[in-house]
């Protein structure tokens, strides 16, 4: 897949296709962490994914800081806090994607409140992202059907459009989901908002087990997601990798003072964790 980036440059990044292709002829899954950009600064946050990059991340998920996160539990709406009160803003979050594409080609996807696409205008919002390397985006509070603006702006530009299953989603709202989705589904392996949980529940494996028979797409498992125990589970369940969000940025929030040891336990978890996708 390439892009045509605000500087003209064609730039080849991974697919998420091509990103499932390699890490399963290594029998692998998918190991996704998430940060918000600008948290809890611009240059702390591209050295944090810097080093997530390089410790076994197969692919991003940035966060676009909102005021407002209805879905995001206490962590990550201290990350946005901070990144807000670093002057962050949306242009300057797409200069932190086109930043972190100077240094890899792995996929990147948004993870953002459609507030801030309705406001730059949908079909911007998705140009700017597809000029700056982004590869989708998750809306977290836009339903499949009302979607139709977001659909077609990420077919015209490239962007794979990701939707949110949730434990209570059913069948019948799966097979529309899996229509209008291309990438991936992303599994909510909870009720509730993000955050890290102790266990993984028994109904999430029996969910990656039936999204399966009506989806076609790769399955990818957020939400909660915060042990390699819990890595494993999921994948060994069915699904194609995790999103792992909340338990990274409790290290940051937890290391602010002291950024060398921040980093070399974001490294050490990112490495535990990519351990834990091997089948």
């Amino acid at each position: 897949m390439s892009f045509k980036t605000n500087d003209t440059i064609s730039l080849k990044v991974e697919s998420y296709q091509e990103m499932f292709e390699r890490v399963g002829k290594k029998d692998e899954g998918a190991f996704v962490p998430f940060v918000v950009a600008g948290d809890p600064d611009m240059e702390t946050s591209l050295e944090i994914v810097k080093t997530l990059v390089d410790n076994g991340a197969d692919a991003l998920e940035i966060g676009f800081a909102f005021s407002d996160p209805i879905a995001d539990g206490p962590t990550v709406q201290g990350a946005d806090l901070r990144a807000l009160n670093s002057d962050m803003t949306t242009d300057k979050a797409f200069e932190f994607v086109k930043k972190i594409r100077e240094f890899t080609s792995i996929p990147i996807g948004l993870l953002v409140y459609y507030n801030l696409i309705y406001q730059r205008g949908v079909e911007q919002f998705y140009k700017e992202a597809h000029l700056n390397g982004v590869n989708a985006i998750l809306s977290a509070d836009l339903p499949p059907e009302e979607a139709e603006d977001a659909i077609s702006a990420a077919k015209n530009n490239n962007i794979d459009q990701i939707f949110l299953v949730a434990q209570t989603t059913t069948i019948g709202r799966l097979e529309k989901i899996s229509q209008v989705s291309s990438g991936f589904i992303y599994l909510v392996s909870v009720m509730g908002v993000t955050g890290a949980r102790k266990e993984i529940k028994t109904s999430t494996v029996d969910l990656i087990k039936r999204i399966r028979k009506h989806n076609k797409l790769p399955i990818m498992v957020g939400f909660g997601i915060s042990q390699p125990v819990h890595v494993k589970e999921v994948i060994s369940a069915g699904a194609e990798g995790a999103i792992v969000g909340s338990a990274i940025i409790d290290i940051v929030a937890k290391n602010l003072s002291n950024k060398d040891e921040m980093l070399q336990k974001v490294a050490q978890y990112t490495k535990e964790l990519k351990k834990a996708t091997k089948l």
